[in-house]
């Protein structure tokens, strides 16, 4: 990839930066969301920028997004990105490996039926971490930092819903297993997800290398085929994508790096959604009381006690506009992941504006939602601050409508990607993130140790990926209500 000394004539505005090749690589990846902003105050909304040897258009109009998203691969490719990074963070390499057919493959196991069994073994195994250990003990105040409990209690039950349980009848004994298991399995995942950015980087140091292949040879372990085959109630996802991984050829070494990138890509962004959507209660009683009230009109209209439901219907999870709108707002604040193609040929893209801009091939194609639908002070007033209710109509209906310059907004918040590689599990992650908000506030007192503690600023370095995560967790305090 020679580099570009000139530009041409209906390319976008270009600012190579002004160390040669590198071009903006340190600032990006300090701080995506600030250089990102600098240079759409510069240079409006598609510019591109050379960052390490790449040349990166960035476009920030949310109006243009779906003719990117939508566009074919033989034009924008969205594969290249995803190889690399399998390769370069989970050391994964598959025979053959087309993300269209895997796909299709996964995504009935996510929908309809399949969902339903997904979402009750999520509730069953939400109250397995959550409640299961009724001692004496666990009855009076506990203390943790909230991004642990969430992330951990997401996570753990999150991977014995989709990866099986240890075995079936559930005893006391199983459960009890099931979750030293799980907080095994969360544990050693953690250490990983903290060391992720970096892995993308190829900016580890020494001591951090060893310590990486230290927690993947032990996930590899944990999850390897030979140890899933003994585990009970696997989830119809995990029984598709390893028959998937066998047809094409895929050894079980290969396949057991397969299943830790999938607990990644899977479970590494409820548990820190969750976190940013509780401490946005915590820190709004306004908000909290109005969930509250939700969810207590509808205990008393429910069928039977809450200790006896072993599943929250999905009619009673639909019904929850409060909190659909509180989650909205959350994952707008937080959600952070770039949505990038390669431009596999030379393209003319079209902007929604009637302007027209010439990409080359070689190039990648980058849009950040986060900047713009979602942090634009023309599409969302005060768009720092978190409002509960941003996303309620006022007749209590979900609010749809979004404007800027005057026309509505199609993709007015996207946390979950767009277009053909839109999340697939974003039915399931929506469900469970709201059965675990649900379990926690219903069953436990939860309260912040400093009621004045500051929302804690982002740790920068994870744009990108999906969720944000903070700098460093908030202490809270949490019992069972007796």
């Amino acid at each position: 990839n020679h580099l570009r000394s000139e530009w041409r004539p209906g390319e976008p505005p270009l600012d190579l930066g002004s160390i040669p090749w590198l071009g903006h690589a340190l600032e990006f990846g300090k701080d995506a969301a600030s250089f990102l902003t600098r240079m759409k105050k510069k240079h409006g909304d598609i510019f591109t920028v050379l960052v390490g040897g790449r040349y990166v258009t960035v476009l920030l109009d949310p109006h243009s997004y779906d003719t990117v998203v939508w566009e074919s691969r033989s034009k924008l490719d969205f594969h290249a990105y995803a190889v690399f990074l399998m390769e370069r963070i989970f050391d994964v390499q598959l025979p053959h490996y087309s993300p269209s057919d895997e796909k299709a493959k996964m995504k009935p196991t996510l929908l309809h039926g399949d969902l339903q069994a997904l979402t009750d073994a999520m509730y069953s195994n939400l109250r397995t971490v959550l409640l299961g250990d009724t001692s004496e003990a666990a009855r009076g105040w506990l203390e943790m930092g909230l991004l642990d409990f969430s992330y951990s209690c997401l996570l753990r039950a999150g991977y014995l819903t989709l990866y099986g349980v240890e075995a079936l009848p559930r005893t006391r004994e199983s459960q009890a297993q099931d979750r030293a298991h799980s907080a095994d399995v969360f544990h050693t995942f953690r250490q990983l997800d903290l060391l992720l950015p970096k892995l993308a980087r190829g900016s580890l140091s020494v001591g951090d290398k060893d310590h990486a292949c230290r927690v993947k040879g032990r996930l590899w372990k944990l999850l390897s085929p030979a140890r899933l085959a003994t585990r009970a109630q696997r989830s119809s996802w995990l029984e598709s994508y390893l028959q998937h991984l066998e047809e094409t050829g895929t050894s079980e070494d290969m396949q057991a790096r397969a299943m830790v990138l999938q607990l990644w890509a899977t479970q590494g962004n409820m548990g820190p959604a969750a976190f940013w959507l509780l401490l946005f209660l915590l820190k709004n009683p306004e908000a909290l009381a109005a969930v509250r009230g939700e969810l207590e009109q509808l205990l008393s209209r429910a069928e039977q006690p809450i200790s006896q439901m072993t599943t929250l219907p999905q009619k009673v999870l639909d019904s929850m506009p409060v909190l659909d709108s509180v989650l909205s707002e959350s994952l707008r604040l937080t959600a952070a992941p770039f949505i990038t193609r390669e431009v596999v040929v030379d393209l003319a893209l079209p902007m929604a504006d009637g302007r027209e801009f010439s990409l080359r091939r070689g190039d990648r194609l980058l849009l950040f939602p986060f900047l713009s639908p979602q942090k634009d002070p023309e599409i969302y007033t005060d768009p720092e601050v978190f409002k509960y209710n941003r996303f309620l109509s006022s007749d209590g209906s979900e609010k749809k409508d979004f404007y800027k310059d005057g026309k509505r907004l199609k993709n007015y918040s996207m946390p979950w990607g767009a277009g053909h590689n839109q999340c697939l599990g974003k039915a399931y992650a929506i469900n469970s993130i709201k059965q675990f908000v649900f379990l926690v506030l219903v069953h436990f007192d939860l309260e912040l140790i400093n009621p004045d503690v500051e929302i804690p600023e982002f740790d920068l370095s994870r744009y990108g990926f999906g969720l944000m995560q903070p700098e460093h967790d908030v202490p809270v305090r949490y019992r069972i209500r007796p």
